[in-house]
């Protein structure tokens, strides 16, 4: 079965479409909204446009967030520390829309919004200019046994698919997807690894039999050599805690907005030479 596409293209739909008649693979950069602020998250993201970035994550922070490594964690402590809530989450991109049309991927776990209101969460997120939502925690069969999470609306709903996800779910997981799957690389958590999972290519193509989306790969990516590597196999890459364990070192000091420029430019320039 192939996934469904959304009623109407949004900013994703429209960035992979313009990659694909390119002939060019996408480059994804996440980074925790409210690290170290929610005013130096929109600096980032447009640093982050500039050098190349095709759709940005920004993660929402969250007291328990499972699915990631240290870095990122540490990053949601300091956002929550910060003053980072989803309300001012939602301003921030207000904000960032008035210079940028970039696509933007909230990448969440599901309490914050539950917390917030799900429906209430979803359009006011599409409102101010959200283009999609990846839910860590919450499998598409948890979703179709509660209506009110159940996919819809203008958002699209990005699907996790894991090394650990059993065959016979993959055209599931698939089928309630939008916008782009997200392929996990290996096993774990989110962080920074010194060498790619060797089955990435097999796994792409697992993925590519149940769907027509676009298949982006994450978790553990770091340098321009694995971003390339991992391009000539997906149709984009997604770079995370390389990025986020960067902000926390110099992410504070008045010249960060170019130093992440420049940080990020050779991997975003390597997924495009691919």
């Amino acid at each position: 079965m192939l996934a469904h596409r959304m009623s109407r293209p949004n900013r994703i739909d429209q960035t992979f479409a313009a990659l694909k008649i390119a002939r060019r693979k996408g480059f994804i950069a996440y980074i925790t909204a409210g690290d170290p602020s929610l005013d130096r998250t929109i600096e980032f993201a447009l640093a982050l446009e500039r050098a190349g970035t095709d759709i940005l994550e920004l993660g929402v922070p969250f007291s328990d967030p499972l699915a990631d490594g240290a870095v990122n964690q540490m990053a949601a402590q300091r956002a929550l520390e910060a003053g980072a809530t989803v309300p001012r989450l939602l301003e921030t991109i207000t904000e960032l829309r008035r210079h940028s049309q970039i696509p933007v991927v909230l990448f969440t776990y599901l309490n914050p919004i539950y917390s917030y209101g799900f429906d209430r969460f979803l359009s006011d997120a599409a409102a101010v200019g959200t283009d999609g939502i990846l839910i860590l925690d919450l499998p598409p069969h948890e979703a179709a046994q509660n209506p009110e999470l159940a996919p819809g609306g203008p958002l699209a709903r990005i699907q996790l698919i894991a090394p650990t996800t059993a065959a016979d779910r993959i055209p599931i997981i698939a089928g309630a997807g939008s916008g782009f799957i997200y392929c996990v690389s290996r096993e774990g958590v989110t962080g920074e690894q010194t060498s790619l999972a060797t089955n990435i290519a097999q796994r792409v193509a697992d993925i590519r039999a149940h769907t027509s989306l676009p298949v982006a790969v994450g978790f553990g990516i770091s340098t321009p050599e694995q971003a390339a590597e991992v391009a000539s196999a997906s149709d984009a890459v997604v770079v995370g805690s390389a990025i986020v364990k960067q902000i926390a070192s110099f992410g504070n000091e008045p010249d960060a907005p170019p130093r992440l420029e420049a940080l990020v430019r050779p991997l975003a320039e390597a997924v495009h030479r691919v």
